[in-house]
C-alpha cells in the first residue's frame, strides 16, 4: 500500500493473520518431518490440504491483490519482488547443492505475487494510455481472474506432458522436475490475485479503510497481526530459517540430534 495515510488496517490484519497461520504450519512441518517427531498428524490429512491450507492462501494472495491497488508504482514493486524471488531461488539452490539440505525454491508465493503485480502494472499502463473506462478494466480483470481460478480444476490433465521446466510455474507437474520445498502455481493463484485487484478497485477506490471504527476497537487484538501484515516480506523470508534454527538448538540441547 502507498503510505501510512492510506493504509487499511483490516487488510494488514488479514494478511498478517494468514502469514501467522503459514508460520505455524511450517513450524508443525519442521517438527514432524525435519526432526521426525510423530505429532501434527493433520499434515497428512486430506481435509487440511483440501480446505484449511487453501483458505489461508486465498486470504494472503487475495489481500495482496487488493493492496496492489493502493500502490503508486507497481512496476517498481513487482521488479523488486521478482529480484527477491530470484535471489531466493539462487540461495536455496546453493544450499541444496552444497549443504545437502533439500530446500530448493523455484517458483513460490513471492514469485507469484511478483508476476501478479507486474500483470496489474501492465493493465494499469494500458488503462491510462488508452483511456479505458475503469468499469471495463474491472470486468476484464474479474473475468480473467475467474477463468484462471477455474482452470485450477482441470489443469492437472497436463501433468507430465512435458519436461520443460519453463512450464513448472504454470500449474501442472513436469517430467523429471527437481524436488522443491515450496511451490505456488500461476494456475489457479494468479486468478485469486486478480480477483483481489478487482475488489481493491471497487471496494477501496478511495484508498482508505472500510472499517476504521471497528479496527480501532479491535486494535489491542489486531496489532500483532497488523504488524506482520505490514512487514510480510521480511517475515516470510526469515521465519523458516529462524524457526528451523530455534528447533535445531532445542532438539540438540535435548540430545535428540547427534
Amino acid at each position: 500500500m502507498a503510505s501510512k495515510k492510506n493504509r487499511a488496517p483490516e487488510l494488514d490484519f488479514l494478511r498478517g493473520f494468514a502469514l501467522f497461520m503459514m508460520v505455524l504450519m511450517h513450524f508443525a512441518y519442521d517438527i514432524r518431518y525435519e526432526f521426525e517427531v510423530p505429532v501434527f498428524g493433520f499434515l497428512e490429512s486430506n481435509w487440511f490440504w483440501a480446505f484449511v491450507h487453501p483458505f489461508f492462501l486465498v486470504i494472503f494472495v487475495g489481500v495482496s491483490g487488493v493492496c496492489c491497488t493502493f500502490s503508486r508504482n507497481n512496476l517498481l514493486r513487482g521488479l523488486k519482488l521478482l529480484g527477491v524471488a530470484s535471489g531466493l531461488t539462487v540461495v536455496t539452490w546453493l544450499i541444496s547443492r552444497y549443504a545437502g539440505i533439500e530446500c530448493l525454491i523455484i517458483f513460490n508465493v513471492l514469485a507469484l505475487l511478483a508476476v501478479g503485480i507486474l500483470v496489474y502494472a501492465l493493465v494499469q499502463f494500458i488503462e491510462n494510455k488508452a483511456h479505458i473506462r475503469p468499469v471495463v478494466i474491472n470486468v476484464f480483470l474479474g473475468f480473467f481472474g475467474a477463468y484462471i481460478t477455474a482452470l485450477g480444476n482441470s489443469i492437472n490433465w497436463m501433468d507430465y506432458s512435458t519436461n520443460n521446466l519453463l512450464f513448472l510455474p504454470v500449474g501442472f507437474a513436469i517430467k523429471n522436475a527437481p524436488q522443491v520445498a515450496d511451490s505456488m502455481k500461476i494456475i489457479p493463484w494468479l486468478g485469486v490475485f486478480l480477483i483481489g485487484c478487482v475488489i481493491g478497485r471497487v471496494c477501496y477506490s478511495k484508498k482508505e479503510s472500510l472499517l476504521p471504527e471497528s479496527m480501532k476497537k479491535l486494535h489491542k487484538v489486531s496489532v500483532p497481526f497488523e504488524f506482520m501484515g505490514k512487514h510480510s516480506l521480511i517475515i516470510y523470508l526469515v521465519h523458516q530459517p529462524l524457526v528451523y534454527g530455534i528447533l535445531y538448538v532445542i532438539f540438540l540441547a535435548l540430545g535428540k540430534i547427534k
